[in-house]
């Protein structure tokens, strides 16, 4: 059994000509009705007559026309526009004659090309077409068609209406997919300022240092170990973030994995930098985006007191609620040259500050009364922003 929502998968798929065919099939239909005859537009007055050959053709012409309102919206308004008129002029009077409307609604909505020309185009067949009226000797007063053709102008920018609603929602999507692809690229950006950054400062000071161990080959190769250990993190951390480009990718893995709080400072340890280390309360089961933009905070952080406070004691506090994550790291030192760099090009603090009020939670950074920098941020829990 097909449900309805599968109904309208299969409905959507066709071609819009077989869309259309129903109604214009419908609308043939009922034209050869017998209580539906003579039951059309009457405009001109011209006496009805009976069905004959030029009756079907007149028929066939404004129905079945309609299959190519929207593939075709031109050709659709000629036909139907020709079969009205042979409907008019022959005195048929059919049911079939309400295509008009519809394909004059059709052509505003749909027609992309040659638009004014095929106004001026119609205008004037309609004026040739009342000519022929009262050439016939027609009854009607020159109101009627004047009413008429503002009618069918009205029908007309009714479907121009509709086109422009249709761009303008075209456009306003192109422009939430732009911002949104921007919006992307500058949280592709930060994640890569935070993951080089950090890891790239941590080898080049555990490099460093290994200059001056020469005379003691068992710490020169505990420093070496430690940028080799540095690099392959590196490289993980990378290919982690890499891997959040691939769409099949889960949205939960943008997490970083437990424990890798207490990994990142074990790793700014062994670059020389004394860091003391505290977690206090369980962390919530939902924390979104929380734990990712946690772990940025310190990382950064980290990054910047290996940077202007190497080998000063660093205190890092992180406080797990049921509402929010809050993290606090401290630095003794001037602070001043921390300050003075937060990152650079939009990036470092800037970004990190830009990350927790996307999620609606509060950041600053700055020195410490007492002397050093110090970084505080209160992220709230459950946002996936």
């Amino acid at each position: 059994m097909i449900r309805p929502h599968g109904l309208r998968q299969v409905w959507g798929r066709l071609h819009v000509t077989a869309r259309d065919l129903p109604l214009a099939v419908l609308l043939c239909a009922l034209a050869f009705v017998p209580s539906m005859r003579g039951s059309g537009t009457d405009i001109g007055g011209v006496a009805e007559r009976p069905y004959d050959a030029l009756a079907v053709v007149a028929i066939g012409l404004q129905t079945l026309a309609l299959t190519l309102r929207r593939r075709w919206p031109a050709v659709c308004l000629t036909l139907v526009a020709a079969g009205f008129a042979l409907d008019q002029l022959r005195g048929y009077h059919t049911v079939a004659g309400t295509a008009l409307p519809l394909a004059l609604l059709s052509a505003g909505a749909h027609l992309e090309r040659y638009r004014r020309t095929t106004v001026a185009v119609l205008s004037v067949a309609y004026v040739l077409f009342v000519a022929e009226l009262v050439r016939r000797g027609t009854d009607e007063p020159p109101a009627e068609f004047v009413s008429f053709y503002v009618a069918m102008c009205l029908l007309w920018g009714g479907g121009a209406w509709l086109r422009s609603t249709r761009i303008a929602e075209a456009e306003r999507r192109h422009q939430v997919a732009e911002r949104t692809r921007a919006a992307e690229r500058a949280r592709i950006a930060r994640e890569l300022h935070d993951v080089v950054t950090h890891h790239v400062t941590a080898m080049v000071v555990q490099a460093e240092a290994a200059r001056y161990l020469a005379a003691a080959p068992e710490r020169l190769d505990e420093a070496l170990t430690a940028v080799t250990d540095t690099g392959r993190r590196a490289v993980a951390d990378l290919r982690h973030l890499l891997d959040l480009l691939n769409p099949d990718h889960g949205e939960g893995s943008r997490t970083p994995p437990a424990g890798r709080l207490l990994t990142l400072v074990e790793q700014t340890r062994r670059a020389g930098q004394p860091v003391e280390f505290i977690e206090q309360g369980t962390p919530a089961a939902a924390t979104g985006s929380a734990d990712l933009v946690a772990y940025r905070v310190v990382q950064e952080a980290l990054t910047n007191a290996l940077k202007y406070a190497h080998g000063q004691a660093t205190s890092v506090l992180v406080r797990h609620s049921g509402r929010d994550i809050t993290v606090e790291v401290g630095t003794d030192g001037p602070g001043t040259r921390a300050v003075a760099s937060p990152g650079g090009g939009g990036r470092g603090l800037a970004g990190l500050r830009e990350r927790v009020d996307v999620l609606g939670g509060e950041f600053e950074a700055g020195p410490r009364p007492g002397g050093g920098f110090a970084v505080r941020a209160r992220i709230p829990t459950g946002s996936r922003a």
